[in-house]
């Protein structure tokens, strides 16, 4: 076959895009992180890896939108994917009231964060709000120990149906034949579940895992069409963290949050592979 040059042309506005607007802000990301530059300032002053290691050491406020972050995470990601295979599950068959409800459940995903916000608010207001009305006690967003997980509630009403349609489209691939002769050896409604869906749904599972916990790094706007700039302490995720360190006019240091944050997603991203390669047996 005759070698066309001109075909290695093509990818060049795509790389050259990529350079532009994610290797290079990246790059100019870890310089500022090691420095004390205020955002405005003409000069800065470098300071090494002392914003790392006030991270690391000495800011409590980080700390606790970490941990905040981890308890949003597992919330969301455990509720998230349960739902939405149960959803799955319950319409995968192809009826006109499957897909009605499949587009009732996919409904919130078209909102935006701020309008979802603005409704999960009228749910929670503890005066006014839906769930006063309906006698649930409790003030919600303003309890301190369990905020964080009613935004989670949140998040996982906006985006369940979308892992629905790839759990559904993960059902629909798996043959028949496979449930067919699991039948006819004798299993039930759970045995085929367990033995042959849930299996052959290893794929469509790690694509929703890893989905939702990059969707749970990124729930900034979420957090503060709900609580408001800046949220409190009980509310604080690592984003909202990094917003408000740049607000106070410390872009260093925010550069630094933002490292972190960074390597924060790809230790759970890896964690997350690992496990599911061990889950198949590789």
């Amino acid at each position: 076959m005759r070698r066309t040059w001109g075909l290695y042309l093509f990818p060049i506005p795509a790389l050259a895009l990529y350079l532009a607007f994610f290797v290079l802000p990246a790059a100019q990301g870890l310089q500022y992180a090691t420095t004390d530059w205020d955002g405005f300032s003409p000069g800065f002053n470098r300071v090494g890896a002392d914003n790392l290691v006030r991270i690391a050491t000495d800011d409590d406020q980080f700390a606790n939108a970490l941990g905040n972050n981890l308890t949003f995470l597992l919330a969301v990601v455990s509720g998230q994917t349960v739902l939405a295979l149960g959803l799955a599950v319950l319409l995968a068959a192809r009826s006109r009231g499957s897909t009605a409800l499949r587009a009732l459940f996919f409904l919130p995903t078209v909102l935006s964060s701020i309008s979802v916000a603005f409704v999960w608010r009228f749910v929670y207001d503890p005066n006014l709000g839906l769930l006063h009305s309906l006698g649930v006690p409790g003030t919600f967003l303003g309890d301190e120990d369990t905020a964080i997980l009613w935004v989670a509630v949140a998040q996982v009403w906006f985006h369940a149906g979308q892992m629905m349609v790839i759990f559904i489209a993960g059902i629909n691939q798996i043959p028949a034949e496979l449930h067919e002769a699991a039948h006819v050896d004798g299993a039930g409604r759970w045995q085929r579940f367990r033995f042959v869906t849930w299996p052959m749904l290893a794929p469509a599972t790690a694509l929703v895992v890893a989905y939702t916990t990059i969707q749970s790094f990124k729930a900034f706007d979420l957090i503060l069409g709900l609580a408001g700039n800046p949220p409190r302490s009980s509310l604080d995720i690592l984003s909202t963290r990094i917003y408000t360190t740049f607000a106070n006019s410390q872009l260093g240091y925010a550069a630094a949050e933002s490292v972190v944050f960074m390597v924060a997603i790809g230790v759970v991203t890896w964690l997350q592979g690992r496990a599911a390669r061990i889950g198949a047996g590789r």
